[in-house]
């Protein structure tokens, strides 16, 4: 699937389907996001093929990733999976294939192990590598809080420089580049691989600007009605 933006807009992306609309991972959200006018949607898949972030998240209520894919299948929408653990890639891969969403779909991982497992159980899939892992807390801190750190201002500034060796070392074509790490820098450094970059997770219109201004191709957010109308409306 080609993510590129190509002198467009960049695509907005329904995190978790819709995550600030209805509950995250759930049927409904994955709905809600498509009525939004999202270009993909997003989903965690933990072990055992069920919605959820982590596998203590997972209860009776949680899809299997048939019923998400089952019900994707026939919206015209793209189709992202977030495999938030290694040891079931193969099974991921296999369910893609069965629903014929191979072709619009993307893989995504902050795991390097399983992102080249991905890529060699499914090389003609998308595939792109998470930066950084939630076990550094960066998800769960708001710009710009995150951004005005000087822990955080010096990892912005070294980000452009890992991007090549962590793209080669995760065999992905895409970066999922947590948005306060974002930068037009860390953008060109993407694009010279080829890789375009895909900025989590952004839910004001403010920082969707500053995004798409950059040059990212894609914006994440848990509300995508709010990122497709700040998109189409005049800057």
């Amino acid at each position: 699937m080609n993510l590129l933006r190509a002198g467009g807009p960049p695509l907005v992306i329904g995190h978790r389907g819709a995550g600030a609309v209805e509950p995250e991972n759930s049927l409904a959200s994955l709905a809600a996001a498509v009525a939004a006018g999202a270009d993909l949607v997003e989903f965690d898949v933990a072990p055992g093929l069920r919605l959820a972030h982590a596998p203590q998240d997972v209860d009776g209520d949680s899809p299997s990733l048939d019923d998400a894919l089952a019900l994707l299948a026939g919206r015209g929408v793209g189709v992202h999976v977030d495999v938030k653990l290694p040891g079931y890639e193969h099974e991921v891969v296999d369910c893609l294939r069965r629903h014929g969403l191979g072709d619009r779909a993307v893989l995504s991982t902050a795991f390097v192990e399983v992102a080249r497992r991905l890529a060699v159980v499914a090389p003609d899939v998308s595939r792109a590598i998470g930066y950084p892992r939630d076990r550094y807390g960066v998800s769960r801190l708001r710009w710009p809080a995150l951004a005005t750190g000087a822990g955080a201002a010096m990892l912005r500034a070294a980000v452009p420089w890992r991007i090549s060796l962590l793209l080669r070392a995760a065999r992905a074509d895409a970066l999922a580049l947590h948005h306060a790490l974002c930068s037009e820098r860390a953008v060109a450094a993407a694009h010279r691989r080829g890789a375009p970059v895909l900025a989590w997770t952004v839910n004001d219109a403010a920082s969707v600007r500053r995004l798409a201004a950059m040059g990212v191709d894609a914006i994440v957010s848990d509300d995508p009605g709010m990122a497709v109308a700040t998109l189409r409306s005049p800057a």
